[in-house]
């Protein structure tokens, strides 16, 4: 352990030095993401724009009948609206918390480095990680949700943010577990956050459950000290996660998709396939050539400190480092058994390495811990976070607020008019996101069917529209009653075509999802 010779300093100078270089990086990192192509995910894309849509029919006092995904989204819809109090617009709100999600991430790298009374510097530990993934976030330039660049996912509010979170918190909770096995804490903890996470999102049970149970079930085994807090901590992350499942049915009715029809094992080749080609275009630019070496070398220490942690007994970092090999490997296999065809479902191969160097310190236990004064951390960590801050978050600004002529058009035009108006997915959700009262423009498919996908149900309670958004994503309609396009007038918003049927109404059809 570190020197332990003369007055012992206070650990909270060290601490929120930690918080504010890890709210630095946090900054840059979202300002380079934003000031890329990437900042479509960030700020218009349809999916992305489900919380802020929760959000913003809240704060219209609509009923509420959401049809969700198998993702329920419960935490991440909460902190963007205590976000939205501030009253920043949606798309500069999305910024923020963008840089919240790091700022969470950290707070679990922090929790996974370990307690500072048997662990040498573990802030600068979950820094060297945090600064990793920041590293790999910023790599990621592409407009895709589809492209393998999993790392910048976290900025968004919709890509299992608060998963990843919770993923990376339960490994340091383990590691706290089996590192004091006589505190029980850690396996109530363990037991609330697999609860929760499960809950809003069952991919936590692959993510962090099943790899963390099987490390846990390893160390139960070959060592006897932590073996009871190991078992005590498998019964919590499994009673936890049977918890969450139950928890989901009362809330059925929001789950528009189940999640089973994205698995077929028939597909395991073409799943294989399908991510093989991800890599190789990733493999195609300078940011993804740094991003996967940098992905590889972390996930190659995290095998070596698994073994190097293993034979000198330090059973804490060995957990953490394990994890951080085993959750990738388990996720890409269960991905491509499965025959999925998504890349947001391998997000541990961008958090899961990085948690190699969190425990990079505690290589260096018997060594002395260089004294440095705390005055001195503090101002230059806030040092740090002037820099960042006068750099980067007029960055953020900017890609936040950038100009939109086509959108403000489309937007006013249906403020003013005073009527509800429909139009399909990829068309009307961002329209939808930036309208006074939301629900005056209705989700539907191309045939007038209300598309009760990511969307509260209660829009299509109106009956019936008088104008259509479209654009070049928009598939053509297929009107009913014999109404065709030529009867409406069309205003013109740029990427966007207003068809206005002025007195004539379009009855919307059943709902589908």
């Amino acid at each position: 352990m570190a020197d332990d010779t003369g007055p012992r300093a206070p650990r909270w100078p060290r601490e929120l030095a930690g918080w504010t270089t890890a709210l630095a990086i946090a900054v840059v990192a979202v300002a380079v993401v934003a000031s890329s192509a990437r900042s479509e995910l960030l700020f218009r894309d349809g999916d992305s724009l489900v919380t802020t849509l929760v959000v913003r029919s809240l704060a219209s006092g609509q009923a509420q009948d959401w049809a969700l995904s198998t993702v329920l989204f419960l935490p991440e819809i909460a902190v963007l609206a205590m976000l939205s109090a501030l009253g920043l617009g949606a798309a500069a709100t999305l910024g923020l918390a963008a840089v919240v999600n790091l700022l969470a991430l950290y707070g679990a790298l922090r929790a996974a480095a370990g307690s500072a009374a048997r662990t040498p510097a573990p802030v600068a530990g979950a820094l060297l990680g945090f600064t990793a993934f920041a590293v790999l976030a910023a790599t990621e330039a592409s407009p895709s949700r589809d492209a393998l660049e999993p790392a910048s996912l976290l900025l968004t509010t919709t890509y299992y943010s608060a998963t990843v979170v919770a993923a990376v918190l339960v490994v340091g909770v383990a590691r706290r577990g089996v590192e004091a096995p006589a505190r029980r804490w850690p396996a109530w903890t363990a037991g609330a956050v697999a609860a929760a996470s499960v809950l809003t999102n069952p991919l936590f049970a692959a993510w962090a459950v099943f790899p963390v149970v099987l490390v846990l079930a390893v160390v139960a085994i070959r060592t006897p000290r932590s073996r009871g807090a190991a078992r005590w901590l498998i019964v919590a992350l499994a009673a936890g996660s049977a918890a969450g499942f139950a928890g989901r049915i009362p809330l059925a009715r929001l789950i528009a998709n189940t999640g089973a029809g994205y698995a077929d094992p028939s597909q395991w080749l073409a799943s294989a396939g399908y991510y093989a080609g991800l890599v190789a275009e990733r493999w195609t630019g300078p940011g993804g050539i740094v991003g996967i070496i940098l992905g590889l070398l972390l996930f190659a220490w995290c095998l070596a400190a698994t073994v190097v942690f293993a034979r000198r007994g330090d059973v804490g970092p060995a957990v953490v480092a394990a994890c951080g090999w085993l959750m990738p490997v388990l996720v890409v296999i269960g991905a491509v058994v499965l025959g999925t065809h998504a890349a947001r479902y391998l997000q541990p191969i961008a958090f899961g390495p990085v948690l190699g160097l969190v425990v990079l310190p505690a290589l260096v236990r018997n060594a002395a811990s260089p004294r440095v004064a705390p005055v001195v951390t503090a101002i230059a960590a806030a040092g740090a976070l002037v820099l960042a801050g006068g750099i980067a978050v007029p960055r953020i600004t900017t890609a936040a607020q950038a100009p939109d002529a086509d959108l403000d058009c489309v937007v006013a035009w249906t403020d003013a008019s005073g009527r509800t108006g429909a139009g399909q997915f990829w068309t009307v959700r961002l329209p939808k996101a930036h309208l006074a009262d939301p629900a005056r423009l209705v989700q539907v498919d191309h045939e007038l069917r209300g598309y009760a996908w990511l969307v509260n149900r209660e829009d299509f309670a109106v009956g019936e529209v008088s104008f259509l958004v479209l654009d070049d994503q928009t598939v053509t309609f297929a009107l009913p009653g014999g109404v065709t396009m030529a009867d409406a007038e069309l205003v013109d918003c740029g990427r966007y075509t207003i068809a206005d049927f002025g007195d004539r109404g379009l009855p919307l059809g059943p709902q589908r999802s």
